[in-house]
C-alpha cells in the first residue's frame, strides 16, 4: 500500500520537494546525492560507504523485486535517509523475502516518495551535493523556516570522519576458501561483505580489522598484504589512517586499496585530495586504464578524489618513490586509480567487488593475489610491477 501521508524534501539553499511519506516517519539530516543505478538498491542501502547521505534513487522504478538476506553488503541499511520516485506496490520475485518498505521501517530509515527525482538530480548535478532534510509525521508540521533552520545547522560532509561508526569493533577472521596463497590485514573503514568474500575466494585468511587499530598490530600479525576498504567521510579527516598506511608501506609490506582506500593511499604519498561537485554513485562509471588502453564500466560511490597529476610519472611528495595515475574517469577526467613503481601498492576509486555489477574489474582481486604470490616467490621487481599495471594479462 503506497502511503498518503504527506512529507517533505528539504535542501540546504532552500529548494522544496513535496511528496508521501516512504519508510519510517520522522525526520532525517545528511548530504542529499543521486545515485545512477537501475538495480542494486539494496545493495546501495546496505553499503557503509553512504553512511550520512540521503540517497536519491534516478531509476524511477524502486521497491520491485524486495529484498532477502543474501544481497546485504552489510548487517544494515546506512543511508541517513532514501528518496524515489514511484515505490512498487507489491513486490515480485522468487529471492523476496519482505518488501524493501518492511526493511525502511524496521531499520528507521525516513524516506520520501512521489517526487520528480529527474528534477531534483539536475538541481543536485548544477549546485553540487548539499545538506539536506526528509520531514515527516510529526516533523511534516514544523514550519519552513524551522525546517530549513534545522537542515543549514546540520553537520557538512567536508572534514566528516565516519569511520569509526561504520568501522566493525573487534578483530575477526574469514578463513582462506581452496588453496591458501597467505593473509591480508583488511582495515574496515566501511568494508563490503562481497570484498571480503571475494578475498577468501582467492586464497587469502582475511583478517578484518577496527578502524583503531595500531601500526604495532597490523605489523604484529605478519600479513602477507595489507588491504583498505571503502567507506564514507572526508579522507582529509582519516589522518590517522594515513600515518598507518605510511607506517606499514615503510615496512615493505604490499597494499591494495579501493575507493576510499584510494584517497588514502594518494594521501599517504603526499598528494592532497578534494571534494567533487556531485560525485561519482551508481553501477555505470566508465573508466579508462592507461596502461592496457580497456575501458571498464565500473560502480562507483564517492563524493572525494586524488588531486594527482594525471600524465606522467611523478616522484611522490611523501618519498615513496615513483607515481603515476594509473586510471581516468572517461566522463570527468577525475583520478581513479594510482600504481607505485617503487613499492609493491596500488589502488582503484571504484568498486571491483560490486555485487550487483558490472563485473568488469573483478580481475583486479587476481592481479592483488598475482602480485602477493610473486613477492612470495621472490620474483623481480619487474615481474611484480607487470603484474600490477597488468601488462601480463
Amino acid at each position: 500500500m503506497i502511503s498518503t501521508e504527506p512529507a517533505v524534501l528539504v535542501l540546504e539553499d532552500g529548494k522544496r520537494y513535496a511528496g508521501r511519506a516512504y519508510g519510517a516517519r520522522g525526520r532525517t539530516l545528511g548530504e542529499a546525492v543521486f545515485a545512477t543505478g537501475m538495480t542494486g538498491y539494496q545493495e546501495t542501502l546496505s553499503d557503509p560507504s553512504y553512511a550520512g547521505q540521503i540517497v536519491l534513487q534516478t531509476a524511477p522504478h524502486i521497491g520491485n523485486t524486495g529484498t532477502n538476506d543474501e544481497d546485504l553488503e552489510s548487517a544494515k541499511i546506512w543511508v541517513a535517509g532514501y528518496v524515489v520516485r514511484d515505490p512498487s506496490r507489491m513486490v515480485s520475485n522468487f529471492r523476496a523475502t519482505r518488501s524493501l518498505d518492511d526493511d525502511l521501517v524496521s531499520g528507521g530509515i525516513v524516506g520520501i516518495s512521489g517526487v520528480d527525482t529527474r528534477a531534483i538530480t539536475r538541481h543536485l548535478r548544477s549546485l553540487g551535493a548539499m545538506r539536506a532534510g526528509i520531514f515527516s509525521g510529526d516533523d511534516f508540521d514544523l514550519s519552513d523556516s524551522e525546517q530549513l533552520a534545522i537542515v543549514r545547522d546540520a553537520e557538512a560532509m567536508a572534514g566528516r570522519n565516519l569511520s569509526k561508526e561504520v568501522s566493525t569493533p573487534e578483530q575477526y577472521t574469514i578463513d582462506a576458501v581452496g588453496e591458501r596463497v597467505g593473509s591480508v590485514a583488511v582495515l574496515d573503514l566501511g568494508v563490503k561483505t562481497s570484498t571480503l568474500r571475494y578475498l577468501a575466494q582467492r586464497g587469502f585468511d582475511v583478517v578484518v580489522l577496527p578502524e583503531s587499530v595500531t601500526t604495532e598490530e597490523v605489523v604484529a600479525l605478519k600479513p602477507s598484504a595489507l588491504f583498505y576498504s571503502n567507506g564514507p567521510g572526508d579522507p582529509e579527516a582519516s589522518e590517522r589512517h594515513v600515518q598507518l598506511l605510511r607506517d606499514v608501506l615503510s615496512e615493505k609490506i604490499p597494499y591494495f586499496g579501493i575507493c576510499f582506500g584510494n584517497q588514502l593511499l594518494g594521501r599517504a604519498l603526499g598528494f592532497g585530495t578534494y571534494k567533487l561537485p556531485f560525485g561519482h554513485r551508481g553501477i555505470n562509471q566508465p573508466v579508462l586504464d592507461k596502461t592496457t588502453g580497456r575501458v571498464e564500466i565500473t560502480s562507483q560511490n564517492h563524493g572525494f578524489a586524488v588531486d594527482a597529476p594525471r600524465e606522467g610519472v611523478v616522484d611522490s611528495p611523501a618519498g615513496f618513490g615513483r607515481v603515476e595515475v594509473s586510471h581516468l574517469s572517461l566522463n570527468d577526467n577525475v583520478v581513479e586509480g594510482i600504481r607505485c613503481l617503487d613499492i609493491d601498492a596500488f589502488s582503484v576509486q571504484y568498486h571491483p567487488e560490486a555485487a550487483a555489477g558490472p563485473h568488469d574489474s573483478m580481475y583486479l582481486f587476481d592481479r592483488f593475489r598475482d602480485m602477493v604470490l610473486a613477492i612470495d616467490k621472490g620474483e623481480p621487481q619487474t615481474e611484480i610491477h607487470s603484474i600490477i599495471d597488468g601488462k601480463n594479462q
